[in-house]
């Protein structure tokens, strides 16, 4: 059923109806009720072969953004390495059907690429952060960074943001690195001091002299090594829980800025065009009142996801299910609105 407020529920209702194009136009022509119904009321009369040609060509559109929302908000799995990444492939898509001989397809891309323009236009507003989380992945790292940014920017602006993207991950690195440094440090001065854990005084010649035992840095053996095969199964935490033994450092990093969730908007405002999703009374519950209703919402899930098999298709679907569906959400906001008027 379509609801107007979500635009989600249109992008469904359109695929399911385009599977059954002929199914509905039989019904045209053998079934009255269903024209008068389409006639009457909210309907807009039966839907002509300029409707559903238009139909077939918004869909696309629709579930791009669909799928990319989806990912977005996904709470199974890393979001900071996606965002870029779909904000690319957004208008790598947009770009594209700008070119189409279909002219809605034409003017309705036109139309997204100035909004696309307006947001994602504007090199001096991109996140570098986002982008370093998208270096951090194994499978693309910096030269797909690269080619998207002197893709979307042109060569001027594109390579004054690789240079800025270059200096500002650099940065980071020798944040961790000083910290993992000046540990490292002391624990030399402890085995340099004693001849038992070090009887070849191998912690005292690298103090005496300064000298370190590989002079490339994490950071440049990461980038140098060959990117990982492309496979829609990688577990990017996985992968850096195995190498973090070969980057400490880097693997530190690593934990914490794919630990960073994309967005806290509440999900049900990226499909809706209702309005705000929370009204004045529950955005201004007490710090404890909302501590309760997250924690009451992660245990809720955490019976559920604990009695399925470890499958990370079955556990997406799950996570969209409950992702479209805020009916839970809402009768336990209910019961703790009950529990706080007690």
């Amino acid at each position: 059923m379509d609801v107007e407020t979500r635009w989600n529920s249109t992008y469904q209702m359109l695929e399911v109806a385009l599977k059954h194009r002929k199914a509905f136009e039989l019904l045209a022509l053998k079934d009255n009720t269903y024209i008068g119904e389409m006639n009457g009321g909210k309907g807009r009369d039966v839907p002509s072969d300029s409707d559903w040609e238009y139909a077939e060509s918004i869909v696309p559109f629709l579930r791009v953004f669909s799928d990319a929302t989806i990912r977005v908000f996904g709470t199974l799995y890393v979001t900071s390495d996606m965002y870029m990444k779909e904000v690319f492939a957004i208008g790598r898509f947009i770009r594209h059907s700008c070119d189409s001989v279909d002219f809605s397809t034409m003017s309705m891309a036109e139309r997204m690429r100035v909004k696309y323009e307006k947001y994602w236009g504007n090199p001096d507003s991109v996140n570098m952060l986002l982008l370093i989380a998208i270096v951090l992945n194994s499978m693309q790292k910096i030269e797909y960074v690269n080619y998207f940014l002197d893709y979307f920017f042109g060569e001027e602006k594109g390579g004054e943001l690789k240079s800025k993207l270059s200096k500002c991950i650099k940065l980071l690195y020798q944040q961790y690195q000083s910290s993992e440094e000046a540990s490292e440090a002391d624990s030399q001065d402890v085995q340099a001091s004693n001849i038992n854990t070090d009887p070849h005084g191998m912690g005292f010649f690298l103090q005496a002299t300064g000298r370190r035992t590989n002079t490339r840095s994490e950071l440049d053996r990461y980038l140098q090594e060959e990117c990982e095969p492309y496979s829609h199964k990688f577990d990017i935490l996985n992968w850096w829980k195995v190498n973090s033994t070969r980057f400490p450092i880097l693997g530190n990093m690593a934990r914490e800025v794919l630990a960073i969730p994309v967005s806290t908007v509440a999900s049900e405002s990226a499909f809706s065009t209702g309005g705000r999703v929370l009204d004045p009374y529950r955005s201004s519950l007490t710090p404890r009142m909302v501590e309760v209703v997250v924690c009451t919402g992660d245990w809720l899930k955490e019976d559920l996801f604990s009695a399925l098999d470890d499958d990370g298709e079955v556990l997406q679907q799950v996570d969209q299910d409950i992702f479209f569906s805020n009916d839970g959400a809402c009768s336990m906001a209910a019961s703790i609105d009950n529990l706080d008027d007690d």
